[in-house]
């Protein structure tokens, strides 16, 4: 009987010890799999983004590849930030929250580049199960992410080192790849802020010659007094280098269409809008003015307004309420003639503007749409002051020179 019984016990012994073995070949085989996937998703990772940076920031042309990490990066987070401003009523305060997202969106891109490359390698370290210069601490993934950090920002602390030749080799590759990096950000943020500066310069021009915000009837009207074709012909020329370099800076440079103007009343399509618009009259015709040069800016600005509508994903939309009614054309042509300038009068001109307009006025649209932008009238329903006209201490300069008689403060003009 007892022998039974040990019989019977073994065979329950050998059978568990069986079990066991194979629970831990199962055990295993999964952690193999597992540092082996984790390998390959680490390569992936570190794949991804050096392509993405190169996409974005080298690469001169636009790619027209819908699903890349940038793309995904600024759609998700400029859907968060519209949620936030449909709340807000105030404008100023909109534009003033608005002025920010660029550039804090580029910094939050340059660190998720950053954190996915030390996630990417600390993941390489932990499915290659590389040692380190702590032997209890191999295999903790928390201890590789340090490493993978302190690598990659060069800092050198050598409390944690690699000890075999695999942990070397991605040691000295990632602080290769963090020195480039780094080099990248210094080269990067100037351009980025160069082309910022260069189009605001031209948009800053605008305010003294069509208003703020600028018109098509205000910068007509107010060369009304001088119309020479040269000086005009300049003028749209300047403009046509400026959509040319907003073109090409903005398709290399795409967070620049998140930058907004230094004053409210301004922006980049705004300026845009303003010059195809006037170019659009004068191609229409304007008595005395030649149209050569007007056709060569159009044909820029249009350019312009067209790919950047496709940079941002902008949609058309059909039920746009009409920037130029009827009403509202005939107090352009009664103004414009007011200040010298003369409309043609040909019955043509009237559907040739729509013609024109119907070119570039729905990329505009789309574009203010989703920017949260507002594009300038044709013509004021008021008079407006210029940017240059105001200033914070107006109200009190005027209250004092109305203390002392025959000294009141005189208009500019």
């Amino acid at each position: 009987m007892f022998s039974v019984q040990k019989t019977i016990s073994t065979i329950t012994s050998d059978r568990h010890q069986s079990n066991t073995n194979f629970s831990n070949s199962i055990s295993a085989c999964t952690e193999f799999e597992m540092r082996n996937i984790a390998v390959i998703a680490g390569i992936a990772l570190i794949l991804i983004i050096l392509w993405d940076a190169f996409e974005t920031i080298i690469l001169p042309r636009r790619v027209t590849r819908r699903l890349r990490l940038t793309s995904l990066f600024y759609i998700s987070m400029w859907s968060i930030c519209s949620r936030l401003v449909r709340a807000m009523r105030n404008r100023k305060r909109r534009e003033k929250y608005l002025g920010t997202f660029g550039p804090i969106s580029l910094l939050m891109l340059l660190a998720m580049w950053a954190a996915g490359l030390i996630l990417g390698y600390a993941t390489l370290h932990w499915g290659l199960q590389t040692e380190l210069g702590v032997p209890r601490e191999t295999g903790h993934f928390a201890s590789y992410l340090y490493i993978s950090g302190e690598t990659f920002f060069t800092l050198g602390y050598g409390d944690i080192t690699p000890n075999n030749t695999a942990a070397r080799i991605l040691a000295v590759m990632e602080a290769g790849m963090g020195f480039a990096f780094l080099g990248v950000v210094i080269g990067y943020l100037p351009v980025v802020y160069s082309a910022f500066t260069t189009r605001e310069i031209e948009i800053s021009l605008l305010d003294a010659r069509g208003g703020s915000p600028p018109s098509a009837a205000e910068f007509l009207g107010r060369l009304g007094c001088c119309p020479e074709q040269t000086v005009l012909d300049d003028i749209f020329r300047d403009w046509e280098r400026w959509c040319a370099d907003l073109l090409s800076t903005h398709i290399s440079y795409p967070v620049l269409v998140f930058f907004r103007s230094q004053h409210s009343n301004q922006s980049w399509l705004g300026a845009l809008t303003t010059m195809l618009d006037v170019t659009s009259l004068v191609m229409t015709g304007v008595n005395e003015i030649q149209r050569d040069q007007a056709k060569l800016t159009f044909a820029m600005a249009r350019h312009a307004v067209v790919d950047l509508a496709q940079v941002v994903n902008a949609l058309y939309s059909p039920h746009e309420a009409d920037r130029l009614p009827p009403e509202e054309a005939q107090r352009l042509r009664a103004e414009l003639a007011r200040n010298g300038v003369t409309l043609s009068d040909d019955p043509d001109a009237a559907r040739n503007l729509a013609d024109l307009r119907s070119l570039y006025e729905p990329y505009a649209e789309a574009l203010a749409r989703r920017l949260y932008m507002t594009l300038p009238p044709w013509i004021h329903s008021e008079q407006r002051k210029d940017n240059w006209q105001g200033g914070p201490w107006d109200r009190a300069i005027q209250a004092r020179a109305l203390e002392r008689p025959g000294h009141g403060v005189e208009d500019h003009f």
